[in-house]
């Protein structure tokens, strides 16, 4: 299996890999496929396929942000079972991230990610691919250490229509095992950094800012 890095949108690979996205993710999860030209330019945005014998059964998106010292997994998609594409992704993407903190001189506390709550989520079949399944996710993202962040989290739509999606869980791998909660003002700087790029944001995302900015810390609760 290949590691192989996103060069732009008439990267054959990149049309494979939006077709995959639209299979598993529902649509206010998946970004219109122009609007991925810019963001394929940006330096700190990483996008890698798994490419099995010439076809893409996999993929991952994250950036990492020096001056907060966090990193972010965007999303991560297998296309199919039994391949072993979960670990190889997470291996492949853990290397690289390490030489890009020992690149630019920095350090790394920990990664965020977003995880769908199956508990609140409506029915997604995800394409029919049981690991792509919320319980499942779920239940692995917690086996590698991640942990929910303590407060109701609100994602704006990647359809840039200012809607907002309350089915899911902003959390957190420390690599400091001890830690137990994070300054709110890093959750909030990292959240108002991340979602920039989104013009149309839900009220109920400024709401949930203004309650964070309230707050010292954030408890780093158990999935």
């Amino acid at each position: 299996m290949e590691y192989i890095k996103i060069a732009g949108i008439d990267d054959p690979y990149f049309q494979a890999m939006h077709r995959l996205m639209g299979q598993v993710f529902p649509a206010e999860e998946v970004l219109e496929a122009s609007a991925w030209a810019e963001p394929l330019q940006d330096p700190g945005i990483q996008v890698f396929v798994a490419v099995h014998e010439g076809e893409v059964v996999g993929a991952t998106e994250y950036r990492y942000y020096p001056d907060m010292q966090v990193a972010m997994t965007d999303f991560t998609i297998i296309g199919r079972e039994g391949l072993g594409i979960g670990p190889f992704l997470a291996r492949r993407r853990q290397k690289h991230l390490f030489q890009l903190v020992e690149q630019s001189g920095s350090r790394l506390i920990g990664m965020f990610a977003e995880i769908y709550n199956p508990y609140l989520a409506r029915e997604h079949a995800f394409g029919g691919v049981k690991p792509m399944d919320p319980f499942v996710r779920r239940e692995v993202l917690a086996h590698l250490g991640y942990r929910r962040l303590d407060f109701p989290y609100v994602h704006p739509s990647w359809q840039q229509d200012g809607t907002g999606v309350h089915e899911l869980d902003l959390c957190f791998l420390a690599y400091d095992e001890n830690l137990s909660d994070l300054p709110a003002a890093l959750v909030v700087q990292f959240l108002r950094t991340y979602y920039a790029v989104l013009e149309r944001k839900p009220e109920a995302w400024y709401e949930m800012i203004r309650q964070l900015e309230t707050k010292e810390t954030v408890a780093l609760r158990p999935i």
